[in-house]
């Protein structure tokens, strides 16, 4: 299969983005419609660490949680549910684990289905296994395991096939410690998105041969690291404008796996999406404020500004006062999804999205560039150098530094400790030259001198 850049935006301007809408809307699983014109949600979930001692035991358990989740969304007369397993590292590493859980899984879904009309869909989200000690082994003898899984789920009754790759992660790491925005673009920017353009386009083949979604995958191993290093409002272990410049560029490497043949949904926690929505049209989930299960974050209204899925992240089964996390969890988010959909419905999408955003869009810097107007700037500046992975990210760093300037001067305060980091990405992101190339074999010399983790051929280079 062949990637097809992005070289324009799905949307003519930032105003036409809203919630349970996309250009290019997703069917899937039993009957259900994504970005069709409603929001579903999509209940996230954990085993309890002792019902991974066997297969068995995981099965039960996976069984339990999706009885829960679909008997509660039935009772409160919720129309649509989406249910996403991510992967405990035994049911990747062996792939009939997964799959008899996934198959497990919908026989009650569809159950549910036949017997009350729910729609619903079921989103397998396989660990990214691809790593030997303290090494990523992206190409290695993983890989094929890896694929095997998804392969398995898909055939066992996995709608929906997602993952959260590791592309770039070593680098990043190094880098983000350092505050080297050479290196977090690097990192993210080029190394994922070169990883992501492989694995994508074998992931997009196996759901076409299966006849089931590839979805798309999420910067989680690095933007969402730099979100929580950021932390709160008290926090200075990282700037906050470095976090969402290192989102920014993100937005850049998760694109890839659209040019790479996914279709979306993309992954709830890519708090990136919003950009990624606007240059390919595709429908997106998001998290935020609820899910505060799974940690904190400083835009928990404004994500849900152009949504489709609305999730928890993951939450661990057990059980509350209400009934177990996942009813408790799975019940807030349909009744989110309920206030948008009466929205959409009555002609009043706008009005909601506007209201999530001001809640929160002077909190903090990225939520301030993640306010859809400004997530759309981003990506009109990604798309202008569309073909060029490293120039592309690389701009949506600089629109990233303009918008945050624009905001200071406006009603976003920022400490000196954030005004001294802007200022300072600001001229090594300048000092960065126009030439891939020489861009790549700088940063090769440099960082297999002082990365020892770091392996080229994990990039095929």
């Amino acid at each position: 299969m062949a990637v097809t850049r992005f070289t324009k935006m799905a949307y003519a301007k930032a105003d036409d983005m809203v919630f349970g809408k996309a250009v290019k809307p997703v069917k899937a699983g039993l009957g259900l419609e994504i970005g069709a014109g409603y929001t579903t949600p999509e209940v996230n979930y954990a085993p309890r660490p002792e019902a991974g001692a066997s297969k068995e035991k995981l099965i039960k358990e996976y069984e339990r949680i999706t009885t829960d989740i679909m008997a509660r969304m039935v009772q409160i007369g919720a129309p649509s549910v989406v249910l996403e397993t991510e992967h405990v590292q035994q049911m990747t590493n062996n792939p009939s684990w997964g799959a008899e859980v996934a198959h497990a899984q919908k026989t009650i879904m569809e159950n549910y289905h036949d017997e009350y009309g729910i729609k619903c869909a079921l989103r397998h989200t396989p660990g990214d296994i691809r790593e030997d000690r303290d090494f990523l082994k992206l190409r290695g003898d993983k890989y094929p395991i890896f694929l095997e899984s998804f392969e398995q789920c898909a055939e066992s009754g996995a709608d929906l096939l997602a993952v959260e790759s590791m592309g770039g992660k070593e680098v990043f790491d190094y880098a983000i410690l350092r505050n080297d925005m050479a290196g977090i673009l690097f990192g993210i920017g080029v190394l994922g998105s070169m990883d992501m353009e492989m694995i994508w386009q074998d992931i997009a083949a196996i759901a076409k041969k299966t006849g089931t979604v590839a979805t798309g995958d999420t910067d989680c191993a690095q933007a969402n690291t730099a979100m929580f290093i950021a932390g709160g409002l008290l926090d200075k272990n990282l700037a906050h404008t470095t976090a969402i410049i290192a989102r920014a560029i993100s937005a850049a490497r998760t694109l890839v796996g659209y040019e790479a043949g996914a279709v979306g949904p993309g992954k709830d926690c890519g708090y990136e999406n919003t950009i990624v929505k606007s240059i390919s049209g595709v429908p997106m989930a998001q998290e935020g404020k609820t899910s505060t299960c799974a940690h904190s974050d400083l835009m928990g209204n404004i994500v849900m500004q152009c949504c489709d899925l609305w999730s928890n992240e993951s939450v661990e089964y057990h059980g509350e006062f209400g009934g177990t996390t996942v009813q408790c969890w799975g019940e807030t988010l349909a009744y989110d999804c309920s206030l948008m959909n009466v929205a959409l419905q009555s002609g009043n999408e706008k009005v909601l999205r506007d209201m999530f955003v001001a809640s929160d869009m002077y909190r903090d810097p990225q939520g301030y560039v993640l306010a859809y107007p400004h997530a759309y700037r981003v990506g009109q500046a990604i798309v202008k150098d569309g073909n060029d992975i490293y120039l592309r990210a690389k701009n949506a760093a600089l629109e990233t530094i303009k918008i945050v300037e624009e905001g200071a001067r406006g009603k976003l305060s920022l400490s000196r400790f954030e005004a001294k980091a802007l200022a300072d990405s600001k001229a090594a992101f300048e000092a960065l030259t126009d030439d891939k190339d020489k861009f790549m074999s700088d940063c090769l010399t440099k960082y297999k001198k002082e990365v020892k983790v770091f392996l080229p051929e994990n990039y095929g280079l």
